[in-house]
């Protein structure tokens, strides 16, 4: 299978804005930056095994126990431990989604099952994926909000795929790195349940709520202790540097950054999607930090020459060529690429206009 392209390529394209990475749009909080500065006194040292301090902290944030909780180099190192400690058959994903969902499992050998969602319904999950669902499934992956199209799976069809996963014994892993971002994030979380369904594994990080993506923290919740275990026993000791685990203790305590990066999203979000529906793009109705749209199929190459770095998500499976996802950032940088955008849009029209009175003189 061939190794999934991501955005944030910052060291190719080093003279653009860019937008397609999904951090939080402040940038990361001076505080933690200080706490990494400060960490480097300890780097000599082996960092803590098992990160109990920082494991402490999260548990006290999320309102769950420490023995619930396990870190990760970045969540998409727990993806590769879930599948590795799992050791699934059979799987099922949705289509388009985070690739690394699909990586991890064809790397343990196990066949990946596709639910393509459908653009005519908005590439919303709906509850034909229950249908989906059958015995010889070991792990379903879902993705709330979903990446790259920022759609949200309804609480209420969460649980019964959650119920009915539990009834054909599948392991639901549930990522909710991108939850932070959307308004009523309590309204569609599944913490609340987690107790109920030892079938349940919650995936989050620190890399977008605190725009720590070069730090690598992440953290799943799960209340299934002998599940976490196999994870921790195909998963390297020493896989959270001191550094970041000093980071993400510094991290936690940023409550009123979230707050305002959070409300800076609502805001510029619904500026965006206004401005880009302006333009004649399709936009669909991301509910995160992220947009998702369609547009001329050479858009990313002419966003580069307008010094804007966009995500091309045409090697998602189920898309193709035209479809793009950006990152909401702060109102300048908006203004940005809004100003690229119809930079691009008026050059295509200048183009066309001498093509389209060339034609009418030949008729």
């Amino acid at each position: 299978m061939k190794k999934h392209t991501h955005g944030g390529n910052v060291y190719q394209y080093r003279n653009c804005i860019d937008f397609s990475a999904n951090c939080n749009p402040l940038g990361t909080p001076e505080r933690v930056k200080q706490a990494v500065i400060e960490s480097l006194e300890r780097v000599s040292n082996y960092p803590q095994v098992g990160c109990r301090p920082l494991r402490e902290a999260i548990a006290e944030y999320e309102g769950v126990n420490p023995e619930n909780i396990i870190c990760g180099n970045g969540a998409a190192e727990l993806i590769f431990s879930i599948c590795h400690g799992l050791r699934p058959k059979r799987a099922l994903v949705p289509a388009p989604t985070f690739a690394e969902y699909e990586q991890a499992l064809g790397g343990i050998g196990c066949v990946t099952e596709h639910f393509y969602l459908k653009e005519e319904k908005d590439f919303r999950i709906t509850e034909e994926f229950l249908q989906a669902l059958h015995e010889e499934l070991d792990v379903v992956f879902l993705c709330n909000p979903n990446n790259p199209t920022g759609m949200l799976i309804e609480k209420e069809l969460l649980l019964q795929i959650l119920e009915r996963c539990r009834a054909l014994n599948i392991m639901l892993i549930v990522d909710e790195c991108f939850l932070d971002f959307v308004k009523k994030p309590e309204q569609y979380t599944l913490k609340n349940v987690l107790t109920e369904y030892p079938n349940l594994f919650l995936l989050k990080a620190f890399t977008k709520r605190y725009a720590m993506a070069g730090i690598r923290l992440g953290y799943g919740i799960c209340k299934n202790r002998s599940f976490l275990e196999q994870m921790e026993f195909v998963t390297q000791p020493w896989n959270v540097s001191a550094l970041a685990q000093a980071a993400g203790l510094a991290a936690l305590k940023e409550r009123d950054y979230v707050e305002a990066g959070r409300q800076m999203v609502f805001v510029e979000r619904d500026y965006l999607i206004s401005e880009m529906e302006k333009l004649g793009l399709k936009v669909y109705h991301s509910q995160a930090n992220y947009i998702f749209f369609r547009g001329p199929e050479d858009l990313f190459e002419k966003c580069v020459e307008q010094g804007v770095l966009i995500r091309d998500c045409s090697n998602y499976p189920g898309l193709e060529k035209g479809f793009y996802r950006i990152a909401v950032k702060k109102h300048e940088e908006n203004n940005s690429l809004i100003r690229g955008l119809k930079k691009i849009q008026d050059k295509d029209m200048a183009v066309q206009k001498p093509e389209k009175k060339m034609q009418d003189n030949q008729r």
